[in-house]
């Protein structure tokens, strides 16, 4: 009965949030977003990394699908989370930083790039773990920040808006790409957990850095759930059913997300201490995602859970191969990605995106003084 109330709960926010979203009637007391991350928020980085970006999968149909209706550069079948939040704070125009136009942007600009990591591609080097070129870890999004802050701007008022005091600052490495990529190239639990300090006292580094430049709003998601992810349950499966959880969910993989959560928190609670006058707020993907899942889980579903298929994707338990990704060829979508928890077996679909900004991005924003007019 608890857990109906808690899901009844999470449905009456996210559909008052929708609501507002579609009002567009924030007032903020900021005027521009900073945005670092993954693919939860890249709105067109990965495929503009050269060389390899133009050929990426999120160039090619059936990518866009439910929004706009062809590709964007974003891996989804429509919008991430951060079009959302921006949108709903009355920031729409937020751009890509290697997009043409971004030195030109008005309400933000996005650092995040699909598949990119916290740590720096030298940690995975040296530990035999291969990375995708198309990475671009924490230290050149910040890098590329630092740049963007110093390069012209057309006019004062344009360069006021930019600096980071008149801006929110996101950090969005909720896919956790340091341990997904460690764990399906056969490193151990033990192993992975031993990265999550290094994890977390990367982000904190980041973030701190941003408020050094001024920053006076920062949000930080938490990880999702990663051992719900169909392309973990893919590479780890096992015929241990004492490994999985009640929503088919690889229980130890999760414990790794819980306990790099947990020291992500406890770190930035540090972090406003040490800064009392900074707004540093958090919202929590991996409790949202899983009441999501808990949403799509029937009954008696067992540990190989169809809401943990992969909409678009071919193959396997979880409709997932990772040599036949979604935009391969013969390789096709559900037919409503709406119903779908997980678009291509890595990422979400646009309506948990829109779901889980609802229920916890839009509120911390909020907070930070928004007021809905």
């Amino acid at each position: 009965m608890k857990s109906l109330k808690i899901i009844a709960f999470l449905l009456f926010i996210a559909a008052g949030t929708a609501s507002a979203q579609n009002r567009n009637n924030a007032k903020c007391p900021f005027q521009f977003l900073y945005h670092f991350g993954d693919a939860i928020s890249d709105t067109g980085n990965s495929v503009r990394v050269q060389p390899s970006g133009p050929l990426l999968p999120p160039t090619r149909d059936p990518y866009g699908v439910t929004f706009p209706g062809s590709p964007t550069g974003r891996w989804s079948d429509g919008r991430v989370d951060i079009d959302y939040v921006a949108e709903a704070v009355g920031l729409p125009n937020i751009v890509p930083y290697l997009s043409t136009n971004a030195s030109r942007s008005i309400d933000g600009v996005i650092f995040s790039v699909a598949g990119s990591t916290a740590l720096n591609t030298s940690f995975f080097e040296s530990r035999g773990i291969a990375i995708p070129p198309y990475n671009t870890p924490l230290d050149t999004q910040l890098t590329w920040f630092r740049s963007y802050l110093q390069s012209n701007c057309t006019n004062q008022t344009e360069c006021a808006k930019r600096q980071p005091s008149n801006s929110a600052v996101l950090f969005e490495f909720s896919e956790l790409n340091d341990i997904g990529y460690a764990l399906v190239q056969g490193k151990s639990i033990q192993e992975v957990t031993n990265y999550v300090p290094l994890l977390v006292d990367a982000q904190i580094k980041a973030a701190r850095e941003a408020i050094g430049l001024g920053a006076t709003r920062v949000v930080y998601t938490t990880a999702a759930p990663l051992g719900c992810y169909p392309y973990i349950l893919t590479a780890l499966t096992t015929n241990d059913t004492s490994a999985y959880d009640g929503l088919g969910c690889l229980t130890a993989v999760n414990n790794v997300a819980v306990k790099f959560n947990n020291n992500l928190t406890a770190s930035f609670l540090a972090l406003k201490a040490e800064f009392p006058t900074v707004n540093i707020l958090s919202a929590d993907y991996y409790a949202t995602v899983r009441g999501l899942i808990t949403l799509k889980t029937p009954l008696s579903s067992g540990r190989r859970n169809p809401a943990l298929r992969t909409c678009c994707g071919v193959g396997g338990s979880y409709n997932y191969d990772s040599s036949r990704l979604c935009g391969s060829p013969n390789v096709t979508a559900c037919p409503n990605p709406n119903n779908s928890i997980y678009w291509d077996g890595l990422h979400f679909t646009q309506r948990v995106y829109r779901n889980v900004i609802g229920i916890q991005i839009i509120p911390a924003l909020l907070l930070l003084k928004c007021r809905l007019i």
